[in-house]
């Protein structure tokens, strides 16, 4: 005889328990089935015990309450709204999105993004916001399915842009801004390119207050500068560059290279006369 301390793990309601007996049982044989089947076997109350057992009851059972891991949480990469409702909002969200890459483009520790869902509570994908375009400083570069604040260093994303089209709603927009107050955001920037109207708030304390004049705005976090000119939103680098669109960024390289050529062309011109005089000089002596 030999004693044999047998384990089953049972549920109750949502919690998990692993229930244990000590008892004796006879050597080992070539047929001898596991404790557990023997358990059940020689214990037809257990079977009973595992559709409504109330933990503690059974006499003889001892009960170890464990952990349950319930399923992993699946965030999803998309919150199946389009990321622009017109085409007008989709070139400006470009816009400011790839204009905050270029500026950012030499800092390894800051990472630009446009239209990727936020996940500020791990264990909660219904917690989820998407801006147009956000800055996050102190994370590398990369691609990402989605920004899950818990595996990026629990760092909120310090500056967000949100791009208004004609299908926002008031009631949207403002659960937006309620979601960016409670989860940390220093500086929220809303443009109306219909109506050019633009707004900005950074955090004081708890709260998002509003920039009381955004003409000529600086950023605190970005250092970029804001302007209306001309009846459209202009945005500034530190060093007084323009944001510029793909087709302006286009044309402006056009330019450039128009103009060296134009440079190029002079220069041999120029070598051509040099050329000209030094023979007209040669013929001149020979006479």
């Amino acid at each position: 005889m030999r004693c044999l301390q047998n384990f089953i793990s049972l549920f109750h309601g949502k919690e998990k328990f692993r229930v244990r007996k000590l008892f004796f049982a006879p050597a080992p044989k070539n047929d001898f089935q596991t404790p557990e089947q023997a358990y059940l076997r020689k214990e037809p109350d257990m079977n009973q015990a595992l559709r409504t057992f109330e933990p503690g009851t059974i006499p003889g059972y001892s009960f170890e309450k464990q952990a349950v891991s319930g399923p992993e949480t699946v965030y999803p990469d998309s919150d199946g709204k389009p990321m622009a409702d017109n085409t007008k909002q989709f070139s400006w969200i470009v816009k400011i999105k790839e204009g905050l890459e270029v500026m950012f483009a030499d800092d390894p520790d800051v990472f630009v993004a446009g239209d990727l869902l936020w996940y500020p509570v791990k264990g909660n994908r219904k917690i989820s916001a998407a801006p147009d375009a956000m800055v996050v400083f102190g994370r590398p570069k990369g691609h990402r399915g989605s920004y899950r604040q818990w595996k990026e260093g629990n760092i909120v994303p310090q500056v967000v842009f949100e791009i208004l089209s004609p299908g926002n709603t008031p009631k949207e927009m403002k659960k937006k801004f309620g979601f960016y107050r409670r989860h940390g955001v220093e500086e929220y920037y809303l443009y109306d390119p219909d109506r050019i109207i633009f707004k900005g708030w950074t955090r004081s304390g708890r709260r998002l207050q509003p920039v009381p004049e955004t003409q000529g705005w600086v950023s605190p976090r970005v250092g970029i500068r804001f302007e209306i000119i001309r009846g459209e939103l202009e945005i500034f680098r530190p060093d007084g560059r323009k944001f510029l669109s793909f087709l302006e960024t286009d044309a402006k390289a056009e330019q450039e290279r128009q103009l060296k050529e134009q440079e190029r062309q002079r220069a041999d011109q120029a070598e051509a006369k040099v050329e000209m005089l030094e023979a007209k000089l040669k013929a001149l002596e020979l006479l």
